[in-house]
């Protein structure tokens, strides 16, 4: 399958749309910039960001970063206000409203199927396997008719928190191939401690990754995300993104939180973060109102209780908020717990054996 087949399963309108021109792309490094309608001079408080300035549409100094983090050219990778947005450009660039479809495995990340209604495109669903929560490779492949443009996998999945084998997405994306393009979202994989999805980049141009800042990299409130695919996907989206996605303060944040001592501290980061996971299942799994806590390879765990609205009541009364789940299919006695600080965790765990009786 070469880009030219990928591209072609964009809507035909986005291909032919002439992007917005924007004041900064047009103005470069000149010295005397009269062609944005700024104001000439900085705020009055400025710290040296220039903020009477337009951003930088897509950072220079930050993209190479990424694509050197990540591994790949920058040219393959697009900036964008947090992974929701890369999701809805995708959703926007390759699916026509009432005709084109987007397949997901849900129990999976709300937005997917969020975007996929708001641009009016048809939900294709294909679950997890009820009893490990994993992906159905040949169910999804068979479910990817004629009008699937888009699949969202989600690696490690949010809310279950179990990862997908790069064996079965190179199997996916090989059986997708002239079909329609696979995006995994690798929101959580810095907690998984596996090889990353663009691996495979290079084997398969209908495949596209999400990474995101906002977890490992401890930056939620920055909302930086970025897809990873070949060159002239990034291109294509281009076309239909804002001009200016990026506050310059958010870049500013994120140049500093990547660098190398930044990079050191995220890794140290995960590492506690993974060992506090393991003991909080453990705690959880002898506490005798569980019946049974997934397998994550995220930062969070996926908890079946026994009366899990009745948990999530008393757990709120006493101050500690966690994710109800009862909305997700297959999940309607769960609990996603987030892995926080020693201390977060034992405030949970204290919360959970105060509760007046035995759930």
């Amino acid at each position: 399958m070469s880009i030219e087949d990928v591209l072609a399963l964009a809507r035909a309108e986005v291909r032919a749309l002439t992007p917005y021109l924007s004041a900064r792309m047009e103005a470069g490094k000149s010295a005397v910039m009269l062609n944005a309608n700024e104001s000439p001079w900085p705020p009055q408080e400025d710290a040296g960001l220039d903020l009477n300035r337009y951003p930088e549409p897509q950072p220079k100094a930050l993209r190479e970063r990424l694509a050197a983090l990540y591994g790949v050219t920058p040219e393959q990778l697009l900036l964008g206000r947090g992974s929701d947005e890369m999701i809805d450009l995708l959703v926007r660039g390759f699916c026509r409203p009432g005709q084109d479809a987007v397949a997901i495995t849900p129990p999976t990340f709300s937005m997917y199927a969020l975007c996929a209604a708001v641009q009016g495109a048809r939900l294709v669903t294909v679950p997890l396997s009820a009893e490990s929560f994993m992906v159905r490779a040949e169910a999804l492949r068979d479910a990817c008719q004629e009008g699937v443009k888009l699949v969202f996998l989600c690696s490690p999945n949010n809310p279950t928190g179990g990862r997908v084998p790069l064996e079965v997405i190179d199997y996916i994306a090989t059986e997708l191939s002239g079909r329609a393009v696979l995006i995994v979202d690798e929101a959580y994989i810095e907690y998984a401690q596996a090889p990353s999805v663009v691996t495979l980049l290079s084997r398969h141009p209908n495949l596209g990754v999400l990474h995101t800042l906002s977890k490992a990299w401890a930056l939620a409130g920055v909302r930086i995300g970025a897809l990873l695919a070949h060159a002239d996907i990034v291109t294509l989206l281009q076309r239909i993104m804002s001009p200016y996605p990026l506050p310059t303060p958010c870049v500013a944040m994120a140049m500093a939180a990547v660098d190398e001592s930044g990079e050191r501290l995220m890794h140290e980061r995960v590492r506690r973060i993974i060992e506090q996971r393991e003991q909080l299942a453990r705690r959880l799994r002898a506490w005798p109102g569980v019946q049974e806590v997934l397998v994550s390879r995220a930062n969070f765990l996926c908890v079946r209780f026994t009366d899990a609205e009745r948990v999530y009541r008393q757990l709120g009364e006493r101050g500690v908020v966690v994710r109800n789940l009862s909305r997700y299919p297959g999940l309607h006695d769960a609990l996603r717990l987030s892995v926080g600080t020693a201390e977060d965790n034992a405030c949970l765990v204290d919360a959970l054996q105060s509760l007046t009786e035995v759930v």
